[in-house]
């Protein structure tokens, strides 16, 4: 009988070229394009200036493009910096089941190793849904998430991350199932990140390890081994194995359960608003009174919201505008939607309009809202000063696996992001190189749409 480390590298070979189902392969367009225009904005962030000022004091081969720059730099330098900035903001996707944010590292993990390999689109679009299902079955295996972080300090985001982006780099080489053993191992050595990043105010060190920690060292892990290191032969096996090594209560057999038959993109979440997660059923909620009810903002007497205790805490009157509920709450009131802009006005943040207007914003917790199905609910009440009320209930919000987004919702998120950088013209041409990923000879030919 195969062990789980012969079956999982057997299936890395397989998944470079496979020809995926039609859903999944949409799927991961929509991840990729997602993650392409979180970067493009992101970059115009602190986070995002910060790194791209370190990444091209580094100088290194050229072998990868640091994304909204012509600078080309090593594999390793450019998926760190590219997946920093893919975090700088609030905008990426994430797979609430194992407690991820899949692609902030995993596709510029894959597209660095991409142009360095000089690879098709189809197989960046193969690397990247490979990437997704390592990075979820990593943390499955791993046993309860939330006994890993408070118990063992370990951050699911940083774990995951990394599996995910050393298999999708590492599907972008040639080497064989037998040197996938030792990327694995590479990978595990690598396994690091603890859940202080909570603390961080300035989502700077937050953007390392959620994405440029993993995606750095899941590269450094595929370019050691297609230059021809080699290591340890089986990391999930015998003492002081990698399994033992970071929880007391394992399931090894979840690194490879439903290979080919489950797709981890397909249950990973796109955020329809440019906020923090647990925002987005809130502003779900709201936007649908306001569409049936529409109202002004000074006829409001309170806004009571009502969201898992976990994630009000997360978002309760924080200091920046994307991930405080209060003020993306009044923001939607006035303006009958969130734009990136608006989310990320630091002047309007301190409006005095506006903070008297997020003052009548009530948050309150509700683990009732927790639920195996939907674990991101969120009810909006608008009590009006005639008296009139208005409430929603979103169960699934809209860009969830259970309530997915279409692909014209995905590409108008894009464009949003996009264009201001890039502008109209090259937004719409990188928004359709994506969408006909297959078509692409050389991912190379990405590098021309993603700087302005």
């Amino acid at each position: 009988m195969a062990g789980h480390m012969e079956t999982l590298t057997e299936y890395m070979v397989h998944a470079r070229t496979a020809k995926l189902p039609a859903e999944v392969a949409m799927k991961g367009k929509h991840h990729i394009l997602d993650t392409l225009a979180a970067i493009v904005s992101g970059a115009a962030l602190p986070p995002g200036q910060i790194a791209l000022q370190y990444v091209q004091a580094q100088g290194g081969t050229e072998e990868a493009q640091v994304i909204t720059t012509p600078y080309l730099t090593t594999a390793v330098n450019a998926a760190m910096a590219n997946a920093f900035i893919a975090h700088a903001d609030e905008t990426d996707d994430s797979h609430a089941a194992s407690g991820t944010h899949p692609g902030c590292s995993i596709v510029p993990s894959a597209l660095a190793m991409a142009e360095r390999g000089n690879v098709s689109g189809e197989r960046l679009l193969n690397a990247v849904v490979l990437g997704y299902d390592m990075c979820a079955r990593a943390m499955f295996s791993l046993g309860e998430r939330y006994m890993l972080e408070e118990e063992r300090g370990i951050s699911s985001h940083s774990m995951g991350g990394l599996f995910g982006s050393a298999a999708a780099a590492g599907a972008c080489t040639e080497i064989t199932a037998a040197q996938l053993r030792y990327l694995i191992s590479y990978t595990a050595q690598q396994a690091a990140g603890i859940p202080t990043w909570a603390r961080d105010t300035d989502h700077i060190e937050k953007a390392f390890d959620f994405a440029g920690l993993p995606a750095r060292s899941g590269v450094t892990a595929a370019s050691f081994v297609d230059a021809g290191f080699t290591g340890v032969w089986d990391v999930f096996e015998g003492n002081r194995n990698f399994f033992k090594s970071f929880s007391p209560t394992p399931h090894p057999e979840e690194i490879v359960a439903e290979l080919g038959a489950r797709y981890e993109v397909v249950n990973t979440n796109i955020k329809k608003h440019c906020v923090g997660s647990p925002i987005q059923a809130a502003a779900d909620a709201l936007g649908h009174i306001l569409e049936a009810h529409p109202v002004r903002p000074e006829d409001v007497e309170l806004i009571r919201v009502t969201l898992p205790v976990g994630g009000a805490a997360t978002v309760n009157n924080r200091e920046m505008p994307n991930i405080n509920l209060q003020h993306m709450m009044a923001v939607f009131l006035m303006d009958g939607s969130i734009s990136f802009a608006a989310a990320h006005d630091i002047g309007r943040f301190n409006d005095p309009v506006t903070k008297a207007l997020r003052e009548k914003v009530e948050l309150q917790g509700d683990n009732a809202l927790v639920t195996p199905e939907s674990p991101r609910q969120g009810i909006v009440e608008l009590v009006m000063k005639n008296g009139e009320q208005h409430r929603d209930h979103v169960v699934a919000v809209r860009g969830t696996m259970e309530n997915p987004m279409t692909t014209e919702e995905v590409e108008s998120k894009a464009r949003d992001l996009l264009t201001p950088v890039l502008g109209a013209d090259k937004a719409d041409r990188l928004i359709k190189a994506v969408g006909d990923l297959e078509s692409l000879c050389s991912v190379r030919e990405l590098r021309e749409l993603l700087r302005p």
